[in-house]
């Protein structure tokens, strides 16, 4: 037996012990719960005592057996009694039976539909009552009628009673439930009144806007939520008093975090706004997808536009170097001739080089993440800047609170903080200096990157230029691309670009970059590998195995379709090109939304099958770290 019946069975024996017959039927009028009294007090049959029965053939047994006195028509007095039932309205009466008893009967409707009834045999109460007259002559049958009306209306009272203890406990249950989802929602949930106070709050204010007061209820927004943060909502919050609803997004300042609030009028039709409903949420890593997916849009279209330019501009430069290296090699040239000759070569050169920064910065280009670890990754760009920097440049760096990996491209964050390290040496000059390379997490959002010189610091023209392509302060010297490569690769990485001057003298560039930890990916678990090559599966699995996974392995989309049923599954790896009639994307396509998935290819970003892919795609050839950055990106 298990514990539900035990259950059952110990609240069948409790409901047996009761004096009184008790009957509960539900909404659609059958018997949900009764007790044996209920079955001794009516003899009923055992059919008519099972859960099930209906409450029409009860009633008809009753009528047919005289408990309701002489009834001429059956049918219509059922139906009579069945109508009152549908009511589901609280009542008390007396009953004279058709046996001589008399008896009370108590009925409360249930919040979840149908009622109760509770039957009390009064017959010897009754006959205390007739005593009681028949022997108190003296007292007047007004009295006595008062004593049995106050008695009458006790009865009913409890019964009210009752009732409205039954309803306020399924208003604390749902009171309860409404708490509960509220406290589950990854949202702050709040309600304020309209002189900003806060009425109602669940527990994620701090989760969201952290820095918050943990029990804003009874608090203004303004103390809850910080002077500044209040300051950028406030415009918000009065445009939903004045009973327009609008939803803002703003800058969580002590956090870095990107937040979007939806702002809905408290009112009841077109009567006054009472208040105003909040539901803020941490849209952060939407935001930085966005403005990453905004900026891979805005390089796609100057590739476009420069495509076709630097084709012919190639074709052009490619004849003059030509040209000009046959210029130089004639015998007999006279020196003058052959310095313009070579001063030509060098401007073609030149031009080349810049036609490759353009290609780099207007070309498709897709991040590879990998785990990082940040503080090494800048202790060798130091080492291997120093060099280059001189010996009259010192180079000091300092990594907070980052020891442990994060998912980075490496590769496009070292050419920018190179290219910073040569400005910064650029703009000291040949005295020298000091350059800080600091990293430390804001919150659990973002990174913050800086590269501090004591050189000059920078102009009011660059401070507002600085980040445009072409713009330079080195003359014919710079081809002022390098900082608009650097704000180009953050922004392809979702984060942004700062410059400023230092209060005490010289200049400073920011990075701030997403912080993703890169441990998602250590996490075990078993992935499906779809691979039709032997060596390209074996290596794979080898990578996977290498990071703490298990793999189960298919060469077509069948046989992967197959396995994917299998519920150990946590991941999909594919090949895009497979054999037979289905590819990876059509498998990626079938299994969006039951399993994480991510694809594998060698064909070139924007190509073929590869720019239709519905989930993140993975460059061949790879290595175990970028294959472990793409497991976590995807799990995120």
């Amino acid at each position: 037996m298990n514990s539900e019946e035990t259950h059952a069975r110990l609240t069948q024996a409790g409901l047996n012990l009761i004096g009184q017959a008790l009957s509960i039927f539900d909404s659609d009028l059958r018997l949900a719960v009764s007790n044996r009294q209920y079955q001794i007090m009516f003899d009923l049959p055992d059919a008519l005592t099972r859960p099930g029965t209906s409450f029409d053939d009860t009633i008809r047994y009753l009528v047919t057996r005289g408990e309701y006195g002489e009834v001429t028509d059956i049918e219509a007095a059922v139906r009579f009694r069945v109508e009152q039932a549908r009511a589901f309205e609280p009542h008390y009466m007396e009953r004279l039976r058709a046996n001589g008893r008399t008896v009370a009967v108590e009925g409360a409707p249930l919040a979840q539909g149908g009622w109760i009834t509770v039957y009390t045999d009064i017959t010897s109460i009754k006959e205390q009552e007739a005593l009681l007259r028949a022997r108190s002559e003296e007292l007047s049958s007004q009295v006595l009628d008062h004593a049995e009306r106050l008695a009458a209306a006790n009865r009913a009272l409890a019964a009210t009673n009752a009732a409205l203890e039954e309803t306020q406990y399924e208003l604390i249950r749902t009171e309860a439930r409404t708490r509960q989802v509220t406290e589950m929602m990854p949202a702050h949930i709040a309600h304020m009144d309209e002189a900003f106070v806060y009425t109602f709050s669940n527990r994620k204010v701090t989760a969201v806007m952290p820095g918050s007061l943990e029990d804003p209820v009874g608090r203004r927004a303004e103390d809850v939520l910080g002077a500044e943060t209040f300051a950028r909502i406030q415009p918000g919050f009065e445009r939903a008093l004045a009973g327009e609803a609008n939803v803002i997004e703003i800058t969580h300042a002590p956090s870095g975090r990107r937040i979007r609030i939806a702002l809905t009028p408290d009112r009841e039709g077109t009567g006054p706004v009472r208040g105003v409903y909040i539901l803020s949420t941490d849209v952060t890593h939407e935001t930085q997808t966005r403005a990453a997916l905004a900026q891979s849009a805005k390089r796609e279209l100057a590739a476009q536009l420069t495509s076709g330019l630097a084709h012919d501009f190639a074709n052009l430069l490619t004849i003059i170097l030509g040209l000009q290296g046959r210029l130089a090699r004639l015998e007999g040239l006279p020196r003058e001739a052959r310095e313009i000759a070579r001063s030509t070569l060098s401007a073609a050169r030149r031009g080349g080089t810049l036609l490759d920064r353009i290609a780099a910065i207007s070309g498709k280009r897709e991040l590879r993440p990998q785990a990082v670890n940040l503080p090494a990754l800048i202790a060798d760009l130091a080492q291997m800047a120093a060099p280059t920097l001189g010996e009259a440049v010192f180079v000091l760096n300092e990594v907070e609170d980052l020891a442990q990996p994060i998912l980075l491209d490496p590769g496009p964050l070292q050419d920018s903080l190179l290219n910073l390290l040569l400005n910064a040496r650029d703009a000291m000059g040949k005295a020298g200096g000091l350059i800080e390379i600091t990293a430390h997490p804001v919150r659990d959002t973002w990174i913050e990157i800086s590269v501090r010189d004591s050189g000059p610091g920078f102009s009011a023209e660059a401070l507002s230029h600085a980040l445009d392509p072409f713009f330079t302060t080195k003359g014919s010297g710079g081809s002022g691309l390098g900082l608009s490569m650097v704000y180009d690769q953050t922004k392809l990485a979702g984060g942004t670009v700062r410059i400023e001057n230092r209060p005490g003298g010289g200049a400073c560039v920011t990075l701030r970059l997403p912080l993703r930890p890169a441990n998602d990916a250590l996490t075990p678990m078993l992935v499906l590998l779809v691979e039709d090559d032997d060596d390209i599966r074996a290596n794979v699995r080898e990578m996977l195995r290498e990071i703490g996974h298990t793999v189960i392995e298919a060469a077509t989309v069948a046989e992967a379709e197959a396995l994917a049923a299998l519920p150990e599954i946590g991941m999909v790896l594919s090949d895009i090109q497979l054999p037979g009639g289905a590819t990876g994307v059509d498998l990626a396509r079938r299994l969006g939304g039951r399993l994480p998935i991510a694809l594998m290819t060698s064909l070139p970003p924007g190509a073929g099958l590869r720019a239709e892919a519905p989930c993140p795609v993975l460059q061949k050839p790879f290595v175990a770290a970028e294959l472990a950055a793409m497991i976590a990106g995807v799990r995120q």
